[in-house]
């Protein structure tokens, strides 16, 4: 995701920032606004800075660190928020060690200052519940807002920025991206790891005790439920994935009902044209309309000549993609 949810204590940055500002040692907000050429770090990165001098996260990967620090601190003294630029023709910039040849904008706010700590509030506590949301701020004034329902693309794309009027910056705030996972199988055991890379939070489903173990899937939540009811305590929504991989319609069947009632943006069910059919046929019979049955991708995966379990789970992961990012799929 655009927006860095999570720092090396596996708290996200509004958390981290929150916690410091409770606790009275202060704390600031330094957000990556823009950047061009090849910036170390991508939009919407962040580095939290207490008043103490403990840092989370990265707004450069080490190169203006220090640099945003001091600013930090200045601001967490007055108040007021800093707008800050470094880049390779910035003798400044240079001597804090920005030489990947890139330049980046800062937006510091230090929390009860300029940034309301409600706002971080609003931030936690939909972090917490997967309910996504924008935090959009003018960074002339420093005002900013919680906002819900608003920039429908930016929030599909994961892509935080600065709007055409060059005062507007929108954070995308985005719930962390989850697979769902029906089949404890060869294709899952490549898949998962894969996900992860990407980004995802994965969860398997099999109420077959032998093959969703921790040896297995390590590190991984595992469900031994029926898969509908797994599906339906897990609550799937537009930011989570469902695969299906048992090759059992009494397995497969029951997760994919309930999830074609729920919101997920991808639907991908293993088996043939042949299997895809019946699977379909079933899905009519069952009361579900053209339009619902048409979510389902199958064959999943997107058309490789994908052989064996990895380069399926490959297949899968770029549909999945392609789906998320509005391609064709």
């Amino acid at each position: 995701m655009t927006q860095d949810t999570t720092a090396l204590s596996g708290q996200s940055p509004a958390q981290i920032a929150l916690g410091w500002h409770r606790s009275g040692v202060g704390a600031a907000l330094a957000t990556v606004v823009q950047t061009w050429g090849s910036a170390p770090r991508r939009v919407g990165s962040q580095l939290v800075v207490s008043g103490d001098g403990r840092l989370e996260g990265s707004v450069s990967g080490g190169c203006v660190e220090g640099a945003v620090v001091l600013e930090a601190q200045e601001a967490l003294a007055d108040g007021q928020h800093r707008m800050l630029e470094y880049g390779i023709s910035d003798g400044d910039a240079f001597a804090v060690g920005l030489a990947c040849g890139g330049t980046i904008r800062i937006l510091v706010e230090p929390v009860g200052g300029s940034l309301d700590p409600t706002v971080l509030e609003e931030l936690v506590e939909a972090q917490a519940t997967r309910q996504p949301l924008v935090y959009e701020v003018n960074l002339s004034s420093g005002i900013g807002q919680v906002l819900r329902g608003q920039y429908p693309e930016r929030m599909r794309m994961d892509r935080s920025g600065v709007e055409a009027d060059t005062e507007t910056f929108v954070a995308v705030h985005n719930p962390p991206l989850r697979l769902v996972v029906v089949g404890a199988v060869h294709i899952a055991q490549a898949l998962v790891p894969m996900a992860q890379i990407a980004g995802y939070d994965p969860v398997v489903i099999d109420p077959r005790a032998a093959f969703a173990t921790p040896e297995r899937f390590p590190g991984v939540i595992l469900m031994e439920d029926w898969p509908d009811e797994a599906v339906t305590t897990l609550g799937l929504d537009a930011r989570s994935a469902l695969v299906l991989l048992t090759h059992d319609p009494k397995l497969d069947d029951p997760a994919l009902q309930a999830a074609l009632h729920r919101d997920c943006f991808y639907i991908g069910a293993l088996g043939s044209k042949k299997t895809h059919a019946a699977r379909v046929e079933r899905m009519q019979q069952a009361g579900f309309s053209a339009d619902q049955i048409a979510q389902i991708h199958g064959p999943v995966g997107l058309d490789i000549g994908a052989a064996g379990p990895a380069e399926i789970a490959l297949a899968i992961l770029a549909e999945m993609t392609a789906v998320l990012r509005g391609k064709s799929a």
